[in-house]
């Protein structure tokens, strides 16, 4: 049931106004806040939906559409002593409410930029040699999570569902345990989960373990990473495991490929409690593209982008700076590619998007340097007046541009070193509808699992990612449609939709995310 705005002649957002506040039965826990502050002419504030709603935001919100009341709670950055913070705020438009958590551009920059991007980022990734451990601020750390822990409780009813994102608050489940047993407390990891001799480098591992382990479910995106943790809560204490799944009962691919995984933990036993675990990919919203790059407006950005290519193949390939993204090594697989094949020179484009990281994380820097080198390299060596090989952007392109470059695309080259999922290669597979194109994908993305249909690639070697992009371009068109129309019915059958009814049914809950 959706929530009506109360309605007034004054801001509903105004912290002078006071009313009665009515209990979640969701809160969603994620760091990021879901709207954008508008401020009109007359100085007022107005929250309001993100204009560029791409990423995970708008696949959580749509969970609220079916609950009587719903809370999101994030982070806000604000000065200590901040007069008439206003603490709850309204979503123009939307049914549920945001509670904000007060912090200092210091408690963010040692939480996030330091401790979750430098410390732990790179263990997840399966880069221990970045790994830094001397600057991070564990106490920090652990009083954010407790901060977020003490909101979702207060914001929740006896019977709630509590669902905790990602390794950032990590340490919420055991603060919401201790203040509410009997919360039921989901947690999903959007990143990879490490093997543990990866993971045990952290020298917070156990506190981290036993958090999670108070949660009734740990959600992941594929089997390999969910085994991974029931492996590294088996080093570290004494779990049972309760029950056990034959992969290939799922639609991910069991053997074959960098992160199959034939059978997966499904339950431990810790403590007299079970904890469930669940290995499902995010999907993505089809309906939300298809009727983008089926409207008027959609159309005619796709003519308009066609147009601009005057015949040529365009590639894109979207991410932001991280150096497990693999963008300067796609790179130099496209500058070998003009070396290799002269004859494709003003015959192709590469757009990439390379979105630049927030205002202190340090260790973006150098990527950031390589990418932007590699790109200037390549323009320089073979621009023409009429044509520019490379077309690096480091501003985030809207959600509803983006899906129709993916729509124009011939190829769309997804080959991250290590990333958790990927949704990226989702969103071209549905824009281009199962007719054309071809997606070249790393084999250690998450969504490989779920689609060998795609060219699977190895971003280690240069072999490997120098054939296929040969075979990308050369592809038949009835070989396109074969793969394509074959990954179209996977994404569009295991959606967004499919994503919160396998995780929530562990919990018998019903949650409609169609609207």
């Amino acid at each position: 049931m959706s929530i009506t705005p109360q309605q007034s002649d004054q801001n509903p957002n105004d912290p002078s106004i006071r009313t009665e506040h009515k209990k979640a039965s969701l809160v969603i826990i994620y760091h990021r806040e879901p709207h954008d502050e508008v401020v009109d002419e007359n100085g007022v504030v107005h929250y309001v939906e993100k204009k560029s709603p791409n990423g995970i935001v708008p696949t959580l919100k749509s969970f609220f559409s079916s609950v009587d009341q719903g809370t999101w709670i994030a982070w806000k950055p604000c000065e200590t002593g901040t007069p008439d913070f206003p603490e709850r705020v309204s979503v123009e438009n939307d049914s549920y409410t945001v509670r904000r958590i007060p912090l200092t551009e210091q408690q963010i920059n040692d939480f996030y930029h330091i401790t979750s991007k430098e410390a732990f980022w790179p263990i997840l990734h399966s880069f221990p040699y970045h790994f830094t451990y001397e600057t991070s601020d564990w106490a920090n750390f652990h009083e954010v999570n407790r901060r977020f822990a003490e909101a979702a409780v207060d914001e929740a009813t006896d019977d709630a569902l509590i669902w905790v994102h990602d390794y950032n608050l990590w340490l919420a489940p055991h603060y919401i345990r201790k203040m509410k047993p009997n919360a039921r407390i989901v947690f999903f990891h959007h990143t990879p989960f490490p093997a543990p001799d990866i993971f045990n480098i952290l020298p917070w591992r156990e506190e981290i373990v036993d958090s999670l382990l108070d949660c009734d479910v740990v959600g992941f995106h594929i089997p390999r990473y969910a085994e991974n943790f029931a492996n590294v809560a088996r080093s570290l204490r004494p779990v049972e495991v309760l029950a056990r799944e034959d992969v290939s009962k799922s639609h991910m691919t069991p053997v074959g490929t960098a992160l199959a995984e034939p059978e997966v933990t499904t339950c431990l036993g810790y403590k007299g409690r079970e904890i469930r675990l669940n290995a499902f990919p995010v999907g993505t919203s089809p309906k939300q593209i298809l009727d983008r790059i089926n409207s008027p407006e959609g159309q005619a950005k796709i003519r308009d982008i066609r147009a601009e290519m005057d015949g040529s193949k365009l590639i894109v390939s979207v991410g932001r700076v991280d150096y497990v993204k693999g963008t300067r090594e796609m790179l130099q697989a496209y500058e070998r590619l003009l070396e290799r094949r002269p004859e494709l020179h003003g015959q192709i484009r590469l757009m990439t998007t390379s979105v630049a990281s927030a205002k202190g994380m340090r260790i973006y820097d150098e990527p950031q340097h390589q990418i932007e080198h590699v790109a200037g390299r390549i323009n320089g060596k073979y621009s023409t007046f009429e044509w520019t090989p490379v077309v690096l952007t480091t501003n985030p392109v809207p959600f509803e541009d983006l899906v129709c470059y993916f729509k124009a695309a011939d190829i769309c080259w997804v080959t991250p070193l290590r990333d958790g999922l990927n949704l990226v290669n989702k969103e071209y597979i549905v824009a281009k509808e199962g007719r054309d194109g071809v997606l070249i994908l790393s084999e250690f993305t998450g969504a490989a699992v779920e689609l060998p249909d795609a060219l699977l690639t190895n971003p280690y070697s240069q072999d490997r990612m120098d054939t296929d992009i040969d075979r990308a371009l050369d592809m038949s068109p009835e070989e396109q449609k074969e793969r394509m129309s074959k990954m179209y019915n996977t994404v569009t059958e295991y959606d967004a939709q499919r994503w919160a009814d396998q995780l929530f049914k562990l919990l018998d809950l019903e949650v409609d995310v169609s609207a």
